[in-house]
This record gives C-alpha cells, structure tokens and sequence, in this order.
C-alpha cells in the first residue's frame, strides 16, 4: 500500500523532508504508521503527544485505517467546495497584503460598519530581538478551514461579510502577516466576528510560524494544539 506523508514545521525539520513517498503493509492504521514512523525517525518521539493527524485533509482519530493512496499529514500545534463569493474572500498569499483592498471585498452601502484588523510581525520577542517570521501551511486544508470559518461566522453574525488573508512564506517585521476584514450594519457584529476569526484561524488552520530572531536562531513557535472546527452560537445567544 502507497500512501503520501506530508510533514510541517517541527515535524518537517524531524523527518528531513515535507513530502515522502512510503510503502506499507495492507490494512495499516495511523497507530502502525506512527510506530514505522519513530522507529525511522527518532526525532518525532517527543513531537507526538502534540501533533494532530490528517488523512486526505480532514484531522481524524489514532486509529483510523490507512487506504491506498491516502495522503497523510503530520500537524504539530499552529501559532495560534465552496461557493465562489466565499472563496474569492479567502487567501494565502506569498506576497505583500493589500489590507485596504481587503475592505473593498466586503464594503457595502447597506452595510454602516467597516472594520479591519492587520496583524503585523513585531521587532521583539520576550525580549530578543526578532528580523523576520517564516510562516509556511498546509494549504489545501488551511483554505478549507478558512473559508469554513468565514462562512459560518457570516451564518452566525448575519448580515454580515467576511473576508480572511494570510501571507506565507518569509514575513518581515513591520510588515502585515493576516488580515481580517468584517462589515456589517452595527459595528458590534463586525467586531466580535473579526475577533472570533482570528481566535478560530490561531486554533484550527494548520499555518505554521517561525520566528527568525538577530542572533541567527530561529524557533517554531507551537502553541495551539490543531482542533476540529468549533461550531458558532448565533449572535445574541452566548
């Protein structure tokens, strides 16, 4: 049986590669591939306890059985089929943000509240000073979650318009590495959206970060242990 590994951040730098081909037993699970997997690899041992498993895209149990051509990826904890008006508000970008473009996406005249929000990436942290973050993805399914979480924060905050975007690949400091833009009749709506779009992307979309500090040392930063989607309580019921 053939199947594809892929490996991010931490777990990419233990197997050497972020993509292997492998050829396994018939009827293998995640369990046996993790015990091939420690026995090859020494340095996921203690990456383990903190990586999600994906299988075709979706995170999925321990136990799950593995088929022939199964594209399996290895998630450690992230920094924190859609309708085409969804996914034209969604994007990874390796590029620079065009975070007053994003508005547009989402401005409307019947619409009174616009916000948005830009994450940058800041000169310091816990006191040493950082020149760059790399940000690297799972991008097939970071696009699915992403748009996931637009459209089911649009459904719960409705009327309301979403739109995400994240830049990948080297970031440096003073420069936009997410923006969320949010509009909305009130402004109370767009707010607490924005903030739960952000919360959602640091807790569910498999995007990585590595902060690049000016000693030359660069460390993954993985917080967040990968988690399913979050179901959204309408706006007024919480």
């Amino acid at each position: 049986m053939k199947i594809q590994l892929l490996a991010f951040a931490s777990a990419r730098d233990a197997v050497g590669a972020d993509r292997l081909d492998l050829d396994l037993p018939e009827g293998l699970d995640l369990a046996g591939l993790r015990a091939k997997l420690e026995e090859r690899y020494p340095d996921l041992a203690p990456l383990w306890p903190r990586l999600a498993l994906a299988v075709d895209g979706e995170v999925v149990p321990a136990g799950t059985a593995l088929a022939e051509g199964a594209e399996v990826a290895l998630l450690p904890p992230v920094s924190g089929g859609c309708a085409a008006a969804v996914t034209d508000r969604v994007a990874l970008v390796d590029d620079a943000i065009d975070a007053a473009e994003l508005l547009t996406r989402v401005s409307s005249p019947a619409f009174g509240a616009g916000l948005l929000f830009v994450g940058t990436v800041r000169a310091r942290f816990e006191g040493r000073r950082v020149t760059r973050i790399d940000y690297s993805a799972y991008r097939p399914m970071a696009r699915t979650r992403l748009v996931r979480i637009v459209e089911e924060l649009e459904a719960g905050y409705a009327p309301l318009r979403l739109a995400i975007t994240h830049r990948l690949g080297e970031v440096p400091v003073g420069e936009p590495s997410v923006a969320i833009a949010a509009a909305s009749p009130h402004r109370a709506a767009a707010y607490e959206a924005s903030r739960r779009a952000l919360e959602r992307l640091k807790a569910e979309v498999p995007i990585w970060k590595r902060e690049v500090f000016a000693d030359g040392e660069a460390v993954w930063r993985e917080v967040e242990p990968l988690v399913p989607p979050v179901s959204v309580p309408v706006a007024g019921s919480s």
